[in-house]
């Protein structure tokens, strides 16, 4: 079952043209990694496909419902109902600092998503203990690692039940040790066959995880397919020059 259908998005600041004609598909169960240099379009790309930035053209259709056609979108009911099929995790974490973790995870799917509070409560702690953080539920963010507060962030995520997840750079505000505890719970999701969408500068990573990886440049997608093709051996000279920077 298609998750997600970009057709022909394009979205513009000002005079400067950031995504030119993306077309894309995203599969239940799969996980899509989007590389490219910086400036690449592939953040804002991550940001129209979960609604914080709005499209210029193209269609966005989530489960088969379209959320966008040629820049008008659905009513704010049906927006609404497309938003719950997706949770975005930030490279900042953006955790409430105020909030302890529990409430943290808990917030939203309770005052939001009007779920039962002792469901809800319940569920956070099976995802706490999934991330090794069960002794951290009443820590404030202040008092936790980057690497544990990107996993209350993860853990928040997935405690409003979406059909699939955005990641945007997950592991860039942290240090190597820490990146490899986000990868290793990455890996883990990737194999309970949760939905994710990656925007990543980590290509042994991406070769890993994923099922389809889209390269991206100047707006455009370049070449995109399975890592053993885009990776390993891609067909285009902007693919290969970036990916050869990186080995440098």
């Amino acid at each position: 079952m298609k998750l997600l259908e970009v057709k022909n998005v394009k979205k513009s600041f000002d005079d400067l043209e950031v995504l030119k004609d993306i077309s894309l598909e995203v599969s239940e169960g799969q996980v899509v990694s989007i590389l490219g240099p910086s400036g690449s379009g592939k953040s804002t790309l991550l940001r129209c496909m979960s609604m914080l930035e709005t499209v210029d053209g193209g269609t966005l259709t989530y489960c088969g419902k379209t959320a966008v056609k040629d820049a008008k979108y659905a009513t704010k009911s049906e927006l609404k109902e497309i938003k719950s099929y997706f949770s975005l995790v930030f490279q900042s974490f953006n955790l409430f600092p105020h909030y302890s973790v529990m409430k943290n995870i808990c917030d939203a799917p309770i005052h939001v998503m009007k779920r039962d509070k002792a469901e809800v409560t319940k569920n956070a702690e099976v995802l706490l203990k999934k991330m090794g953080l069960d002794s951290k539920a009443d820590y404030y963010p202040y008092q936790l690692s980057g690497g544990q507060q990107q996993r209350v962030a993860i853990a928040r995520a997935l405690n409003m039940k979406p059909k699939m997840l955005f990641f945007d750079e997950p592991t860039s505000a942290l240090d190597p040790e820490l990146t490899a505890e986000i990868l290793k719970v990455l890996k883990e999701l990737a194999e309970e066959k949760m939905t994710m969408v990656i925007v990543t500068h980590e290509i042994a990573f991406a070769r890993s995880i994923s099922d389809h990886v889209v390269f991206m440049d100047g707006g455009v997608i370049v070449e995109q397919g399975a890592p053993a093709d885009v990776i390993d051996n891609p067909s285009n000279d902007r693919t290969r020059a970036f990916l050869k920077k990186l080995e440098q």
